[in-house]
């Protein structure tokens, strides 16, 4: 007698999905080009193994049965498991990762990261690209868990201190602005602690999954409205919804277009150094999607473009 492990193989799983789609034997057989005596065997075979009925035979149309409802859901999920083996298979054998994850902290401009993806895509590679966005410790937090492979934006302390291969992408100036209704764009300057606890703060929420992240440029006691992005967080300041520092290359459109205006407080220059980092597959064996990212980021006209080309404000 045939046991489930005969029964269930990748063509079995794809000829009961056939018969669920097209809703009857009959259909599913010329579908199949099998004479429907055929059709119907195997799936008793299938059912016999299993020692439950698949299809409700009652009327015309084969309706699935909770049992072959529950059985084409997992073997789904096995077709899946079976293309990725697939896909890995296919990657030791070209060089080229299967996926190919970046976490993108958000000082990294969007536009330009695009514009990479794009020259990658055109290379017609067999790797799937997919893009994380991340915030503050998150970013390389997602390179030291095992979910991204390439870590662009991080702070540059948190990129040498993690167990991977890192490099200075650059440096990223930040300015205090506010909108010009807000309060604080009249008060004296430069605007010391006191004064600015008196304005709820804009903040960003940290994206590490682990301990409570960081927060960077809040006061004690001072009121916060904390938002997922930078984006949200300009966009929130240009509303006047509070006060906070920005990328200075990020805010600079606003400004020059009156819509933002940079205040000087009584605090040091914030200016924060920023890497990349990546994990060094085993026996030093780089993929040549890994390879082909990290010679972009050799080029300083594609590390200073990453923090530097936001769009521009009409």
């Amino acid at each position: 007698m045939q046991t489930a492990r005969d029964v269930l193989t990748p063509d079995s799983l794809s000829m009961l999905q056939s018969i669920a789609d097209a809703g009857s034997f009959a259909a599913a057989a010329r579908s199949l080009g099998l004479v429907p005596s055929a059709l119907t065997y195997r799936v008793r075979q299938i059912e016999n193994a299993l020692d439950v009925l698949l299809f409700d035979r009652s009327s015309r149309q084969a309706r699935l049965t909770e049992a072959g409802v529950a059985l084409l859901a997992e073997g789904r999920r096995l077709l899946m498991e079976i293309d990725a083996v697939a896909n890995r298979v296919k990657r030791v054998a070209t060089g080229w990762e299967a996926q190919f994850t970046i976490a993108a902290d958000n000082v990294v401009s969007r536009n330009t990261l695009l514009e990479l993806c794009e020259k990658f895509f055109a290379l017609n590679p067999p790797t799937r690209l997919k893009i994380r966005d991340e915030v503050l410790s998150g970013t390389v937090e997602s390179l030291t868990s095992g979910q991204a492979d390439l870590a662009l934006g991080g702070s540059m302390e948190a990129a040498t201190q993690a167990s991977a291969q890192s490099r200075l992408l650059g440096n990223v100036d930040f300015v205090f602005a506010v909108a010009p209704h807000h309060p604080l764009a009249t008060a004296q300057e430069p605007i010391g602690d006191a004064v600015m606890r008196e304005h709820r703060a804009v903040a960003v929420a940290d994206s590490s999954q682990r301990g409570h992240g960081i927060t960077v440029g809040l006061l004690g006691g001072q009121d916060v409205f904390t938002v997922p992005s930078l984006q949200a967080k300009l966009e929130a300041q240009l509303r006047g919804l509070g006060a906070g520092f920005l990328p200075e290359c990020m805010a600079r459109p606003y400004v020059d277009a009156g819509h933002l205006i940079v205040r000087q407080v009584d605090r040091p220059q914030r200016v924060m150094r920023v890497g990349y980092a990546w994990r060094q597959p085993p026996r030093g064996q780089q993929g040549k999607a890994l390879q082909w990212w990290l010679a972009q980021l050799e080029q300083p006209a594609t590390r200073d473009a990453l923090l530097k080309r936001f769009p521009r404000v009409e």
